[in-house]
């Protein structure tokens, strides 16, 4: 017996309607059309589906198994079909994200939920990038979209710009580098430097500053939370380089010191790398477009706190 779609809907159609005529009109077909299908129907099941002279028209037990069928698999078939209209017309999709810093997820949490809001159907996942490397699962597919400062060329990957960010110190306001108003390479040489768990080419103060000047610092401590890293620097228990929008908050708090890092102003980049094919997908464009002006709200935030705080000092000690 072949069973096509169109004789499960014909099957649901004439059962909701109660007799052919209705069911005709309702699929929009001709009703000696529609009695032709139950017939065909009929001769391959070898069965009749509908109980003769029955008014208004019910289904046999062999009727409604299929009935039951039907009832089964076409919610099936039209949720599927919703799904594809709906990646055709950029409303759904997956995207996976991997990250190379673990500062991001300072502003990628607001981002992810502003984008929530306009994308709901959209599968978002966060697939931490630092224990594989994410580029290449970029090129595999098994992820959607990389947040990297690390630009590097490959086929058929675009690095789109987010936006730009300073990699700031911070120490307690205990540490003698307090009283300094920049921070240089030779300053770290009698301190305990504090990062995340990753690899050197990972971390801006080594590539930008400590590695080129061939300074090493007096010790390294590895830890996974930015929390951690600010209670522990807080403590006096060593320092840190982390990017500007993670120290927003910290600007007004007697407890630390965040200094810039020179001699020269050091400015970096970042960036979210996607397939080539992605980059111009509606719900892929948003979430760009979203990663390129909320951290930046954050950064000036954290700007007008200091100007605040600044412009409070000055009235208090003319």
């Amino acid at each position: 017996m072949h069973i096509e779609f169109r004789h499960l809907r014909t099957i649901q159609a004439i059962h909701e309607a109660g007799g052919l005529a209705r069911a005709a009109e309702t699929m929009n077909i001709t009703q000696s059309a529609l009695s032709h299908q139950v017939k065909g129907l009929e001769d391959q099941a070898g069965v009749e589906l509908f109980v003769c002279r029955s008014k208004p028209l019910k289904l046999s037990p062999a009727g409604l198994r299929l009935l039951k069928l039907a009832q089964q698999v076409l919610p099936q078939l039209e949720a599927a079909q919703a799904e594809f209209m709906g990646l055709r017309a950029g409303s759904t999709g997956r995207m996976h994200i991997a990250i190379e810093c673990h500062a991001c997820f300072e502003w990628l949490f607001p981002v992810l939920e502003q984008f929530r809001k306009s994308w709901p159907d959209v599968d978002v996942d966060i697939r931490p990038g630092l224990a594989f490397d994410a580029l290449p699962a970029l090129l595999r597919e098994e992820v959607d979209l990389v947040i990297s400062s690390d630009p590097v060329p490959m086929a058929n990957v675009i690095f789109n710009p987010l936006f730009d960010y300073h990699p700031m110190f911070v120490a307690s306001s205990q540490n003698p580098l307090a009283e300094k108003p920049m921070i240089e390479a030779e300053d770290f040489r009698d301190q305990m430097l504090i990062t995340y768990p990753v690899s050197r080419d990972k971390l801006d103060v080594f590539t930008e500053l400590l590695t080129p000047a061939k300074v090493e610092p007096r010790g390294t401590r590895a830890v996974e939370l930015t929390a951690v890293i600010l209670m522990l620097v807080g403590s006096n228990r060593g320092v840190s380089v982390l990017p500007d929008w993670v120290l927003r908050d910290l600007r007004s708090n007697s407890d630390y010191v965040t200094r810039p890092l020179g001699p020269d102003t050091i400015t970096k980049r970042l960036y979210a790398a996607t397939r080539e094919d992605d980059a111009t997908k509606p719900f892929m464009a948003h979430f760009l477009k979203l990663g390129r002006s909320e951290p930046v709200k954050l950064q000036r935030r954290q700007a007008d706190i200091k100007d605040s705080a600044g412009n409070r000092l000055k009235q208090e000690w003319p």
